[in-house]
């Protein structure tokens, strides 16, 4: 286990949103009880303090001219206001010059987009809230952004979602830092799970799916979900709503902005993740037990949605509960 000083340098500027610093550095805060020997130093441009989106104040403890030549970790939360941050020259410039002194750079939900203004992130595969990928996508295509993913590693640099996944974000780096012990005894302290490996989604798939008040739309969904292991096609599906299989197409494409079997799938999926997670069952036994049929089938399946096989989904997210 490393036990040394480790520095950890909060960019801090008008505008932050406060849980993208206060998540993180309470994490990095709470190893250190257990063991690690995180030094925080939050730093504003010119050391003084900055007013979050929230209009809380925050202090700073130095400014960007007063840091060591060369640190831990670089972390670079977002503002609800994206626009204004990546128009900052001054903003942009210590972010680059900050991200090259550090030997890794984090950045928080819309933290990826003054890093991506710097160029840094360019042929890299990036994270940030789901709500905010395609703006990020379209300023910077050199960027490959994941929609999906609650946080990213590419060389150097880590980026996350939305900001609770901030917190996963750095219990990932505890744990690789200290181990999955110390990592875990974080999690605990903070009342979170740990720990959600970096590529499951931000979201669920009724979370994902377009709000629909239609009942017809609501009452096949709730049919899905109930009992993802029955055996829906869409012609049982139409019949079970009274209505033609090309009407429920129509209508569920129209409502949710996906067809009635990438629905099926996606709620197959999510059971399957939580089936993989939370037991023994063999591969063979949680195709079974979520009606996506097959080992085989499972594997196609968490390929196509999530890029990674399922042991390897379980794998990731049981490597912190170990003891």
């Amino acid at each position: 286990m490393d036990t040394e000083a480790h520095d950890v340098v909060v960019l801090l500027y008008d505008g932050v949103q406060m849980l993208d610093v206060a998540g993180p550095i309470d994490a990095f805060a709470s190893a250190n009880a257990f063991g690690a020997a995180y030094r925080i130093t939050h730093a504003s441009l010119t050391g003084a303090d900055v007013v979050a989106s929230s209009g809380a104040r925050h202090g700073a403890d130095a400014g960007v001219d007063d840091l060591p030549a060369t640190f831990g970790t670089l972390l670079v939360p977002g503002s609800p206001n994206w626009q204004a941050s990546v128009t900052d020259t001054a903003l942009v410039a210590a972010v680059r010059d900050l991200s090259q002194r550090s030997r890794r750079t984090v950045s928080i939900c819309a933290g990826a987009f003054p890093l991506a203004a710097t160029g840094l992130l360019d042929g890299r595969r990036v994270a940030t809230h789901w709500k905010l990928a395609r703006h990020l996508a379209a300023r910077y295509p050199e960027v490959t952004v994941d929609s999906a993913s609650l946080f990213v590693t590419d060389g150097t640099f880590t980026t996350s979602a939305g900001v609770t996944a901030g917190i996963d974000l750095v219990l990932s780096l505890i744990e690789q830092d200290h181990g999955p012990v110390l990592a875990r005894e974080v999690a605990r302290d903070l009342v979170v799970f740990m720990a959600r490996p970096g590529d499951q989604s931000q979201f669920s798939v009724r979370l994902d799916a377009q709000p629909t008040d239609h009942s017809v739309v609501r009452m096949v969904m709730d049919d899905i979900t109930e009992n993802p292991r029955r055996n829906h096609t869409l012609a049982s599906l139409a019949d079970g709503a009274g209505v033609s299989p090309r009407h429920l197409s129509r209508l569920f494409l129209a409502e949710t902005g996906h067809t009635p079997q990438h629905f099926v799938d996606r709620t197959r999926l999510e059971a399957a993740c939580a089936a993989l997670t939370s037991g023994h069952a063999t591969l063979d036994q949680v195709a079974e037990q979520t009606g996506v049929g097959s080992s085989e089938s499972l594997r196609r399946l968490f390929h196509r949605e999530l890029g990674i096989t399922p042991s390897a989904y379980r794998s990731r997210f049981r490597t912190s509960r170990s003891t």
